[in-house]
């Protein structure tokens, strides 16, 4: 290879995790070149260019970026790079030599030693490392004098849909060690389609609302797209959907190869026909002012967030505020009844407060338990980044396990660089929830969101048990508790094919729920193959969680969570990309092209998704312009009533889960196996409807028992929950 070509590229990717972190960064944009490692110089972006593509309720995004070194010498660069919550790396490529080269993952000493040889002979090899939970980086030394060095990164991610509407998140903003330019000097553009079976009646973007057009190409595909000159690459898009009625029920999607086994992912969702008041509940609000919290406005952007729960409490309900940095400092030291009074007072309590001191969450968490009272549930609200070392983080996983009967934990991190891994594995332990939130998006709109969630758990205890195609190796060890508007997603693996029995139990608010529902597994299925490297990360995530628990120290499982890396190209802080310069390379070093394999089938599958979607543009476009009319014999006929038309498998109309039978038999034991459905959608089919019916019925059942009652807690043992 040239000398002037551009070489050694070192990438080290971590996952997006709590708030902000480094009090010395400097600068906040992401997917920037800068200047690094004492050589100076300038860097532009010249063009940053993603596609996103939304089907089935996954999210793949493709980023393609060109840098330019200005200088008349050599410089090196680091480049930065957030991924968003639950996404998973599928592919990182570079050009060398005018050809695309494609990554391979290998275990990550192994990967350091290949590239530290190429060092020494002065070649081109790229390296992607993830350094630690929290940083993805990109070192590339040296670009040589006036080079450009194009980059190519893509990623899935199951979306986050909230009842009826959806959110989409393309990261920006993050920390680097040095002054930037976030800015490209040539097009930043960003497009995303999206195909949903409910249709989609409203879209928009509250982070540029001004720079996106939005085509309504149909009731069920619709597309978003922004081109800038010169685009600022310092702060997230969010793009909002929202959908006809909301997402209930169940879904299935698959993916198969001949002669393999295969995967799915089953979403579970609780929509608003599902809402049950609550009586009253305790709150305690544990907000962390730590040193860490001064960066970014994350400190405010808190005590927005707890203003939009006190404001929303309800009159048989009380509260406490504690905050905490080495130790927790309570403001009321009892439970307060939510009074205009006492709102007040906690909102001063706050404004008071500046951030200062380390982060020490487990004594918050442990004072945080003496309010639970034996005749009401106890929420407990972290809005922290959740910056604390390994040591005190198995010690506060540990205390969550010996949480009261009746509490919950939620948590809540803002901005892109936040410990996702370590505030999903303590919500989820308690039997909670964990809400990741940009800053360019509708903050209210989120807080509200989370709020009614926080307010409306749906079903606790929740199993799901698949039987007759051989599930096996579940994704997750646990599945969370069922919340309103927030889906669970189980991922697996099965070995034939066939119809399948689907069992779902659950505890609806003190009340047994029993269903059972039918479902095809296909032989054959091509289009979902982003599922299975979703699979795979989730895996590596459940065994982190582990080491998490462990301490850090696990050879078992840092040995399982490298053999999943290296069979599915999914980067960790145990296994690391390489780019070698020819595929000569890869054989010298005996490498297998696993991924340059799948990379051929992940681009098939969404080069037919694209052709539809185009498909879909021309037919939307054939109907603009002067219509030409025709013959009466070939008028399109008289639309059919949705509901009314017998064998169609269409969506119910909104009040279909009022207007299906009650349950009969023993209150509280409900029963009601739904139709066959071939699942990958959302809308509601009979099967959701059903599923719907059932849980209302059981939602209002327990209603209707708990306002005869003394309010107690909604279940007693988390660790019950089974797969």
């Amino acid at each position: 290879m040239s000398r002037t070509s551009p070489s050694r590229l070192l990438f080290s990717l971590g996952t997006a995790c709590c708030l902000l972190l480094a009090a010395g960064g400097t600068a906040s944009a992401a997917g920037l070149l800068v200047a690094d490692g004492g050589f100076g110089g300038k860097l532009e972006i010249r063009e940053q260019r993603v596609q996103v593509t939304i089907n089935n309720g996954v999210a793949v995004t493709q980023v393609d970026q060109v840098f330019f070194n200005t200088e008349n010498r050599i410089v090196e660069a680091l480049y930065t790079f957030p991924v968003p919550n639950g996404a998973s790396v599928s592919n990182f490529t570079m050009i060398i030599d005018g050809k695309e080269m494609i990554g391979e993952v290998v275990e990550k000493q192994r990967a350091r030693e290949i590239y530290e040889s190429y060092k020494q002979t002065r070649r081109d090899p790229g390296l992607l490392e993830q350094v630690d939970f929290k940083s993805f980086e990109l070192r590339v030394f040296p670009i040589a004098a006036g080079a450009e060095q194009h980059i190519s990164i893509t990623y899935a991610q199951p979306l986050d849909f909230d009842h009826n509407s959806a959110t989409y998140v393309y990261p920006l903003e993050t920390t680097t060690s040095g002054p930037v330019d976030a800015r490209t000097t040539g097009t930043f553009s960003l497009t995303l389609d999206v195909k949903s079976e409910i249709p989609i009646v409203a879209m928009a973007s509250p982070s540029h609302p001004d720079d996106f057009v939005i085509s309504e190409h149909t009731s069920k595909y619709s597309r978003a797209s922004l081109e800038l000159p010169q685009g600022d690459l310092s702060r997230d898009l969010v793009i909002h959907y929202q959908t006809e009625r909301p997402h209930t029920g169940l879904d299935l999607v698959t993916s198969k190869r001949p002669g393999e086994d295969g995967y799915f992912l089953l979403s579970l969702t609780a929509g608003k026909e599902l809402e049950a008041s609550e009586a009253g509940m305790d709150y305690i609000f544990l907000v962390d002012i730590s040193g860490s919290m001064a960066n970014d406005n994350k400190l405010n952007l808190s005590r927005t967030a707890v203003d939009g729960f006190l404001s929303s409490l309800g009159a048989e309900d009380r509260f406490e505020v504690l905050t905490f940095n080495s130790q927790p400092v309570p403001n009321f030291q009892e439970l307060c009844e939510a009074t205009p009074e006492a709102v007040l007072s906690a909102q001063e309590f706050l404004r008071s407060q500046r951030a200062r001191g380390g982060t020490v969450l487990r004594p918050a968490v442990l004072t945080a338990y003496k309010y639970k009272s034996s005749d009401r549930p106890l929420n407990v609200v972290i809005l922290s980044d959740g910056l604390t070392e390994v040591r005190e983080q198995a010690e506060l996983l540990a205390a969550i396990d010996q949480a009261p009967a009746g509490t919950r934990l939620f948590c809540i991190g803002i901005g892109n660089e936040t410990n996702r891994p370590l505030l999903q594995q303590l919500a989820e332990n308690a039997g909670g929830l964990a809400a990741f939130i940009s800053h360019q998006d509708d903050f209210g709109r989120q807080a509200e969101s989370f709020r009614r969630k926080l307010m409306r758990p749906v079903a606790t205890d929740l199993v799901i048990e698949i039987a007759g195609v051989g599930t096996h190796d579940m994704a997750s060890e646990r599945l969370p508790d069922l919340y309103y508007g927030a889906p669970i997603r189980l991922l697996g693996r099965y070995r034939q094919a066939g119809p399948a029995k689907i069992l779902v139990t659950a505890n609806v608010l003190g009340q047994p729920f029993r269903q059972e529902f039918s479902f095809d597994f296909p032989e054959i299925e091509a289009d979902n193959p982003e599922i299975e490297r979703m699979w795979a990360f989730q895996r590596t995530q459940t065994l982190m969680d582990r080491l998490r628990a462990a301490g850090g120290k696990d050879p078992q499982v840092i040995e399982e969570i490298v053999r999943l890396c290296e069979g599915y190209s999914i980067v960790s802080e145990y296994a690391s990309f390489i780019v070698l310069e020819n595929e000569g390379e890869y054989a010298r070093w005996r490498i297998e092209r696993r991924n340059a394999n799948r990379v051929v089938r992940d681009r098939a599958a969404r080069d037919r998704l694209r052709d539809e979607f185009q498909r879909l543009r021309d037919e939307s476009l054939a109907k603009i312009g002067p219509a030409k009319s025709a013959p009466p014999s070939e008028q399109a006929a008289p639309s059919v009533d949705a509901v009314s038309a017998p064998g169609m498998n269409v969506p119910l109309a909104n009040n279909a889960a009022s207007a299906l039978p009650q349950p009969q038999g023993t209150p509280g034991d409900f029963s009601m196996p739904g139709p066959n459905f071939d699942g990958g959608g959302g809308a509601i089919d009979p099967i959701s409807g059903a599923l719907a019916g059932g849980l209302a019925a059981a939602t209002a059942w327990a209603v209707r028992r708990r306002k005869t009652k003394t309010p107690g807690g909604t279940h007693d043992d988390h660790s019950q929950n089974v797969i």
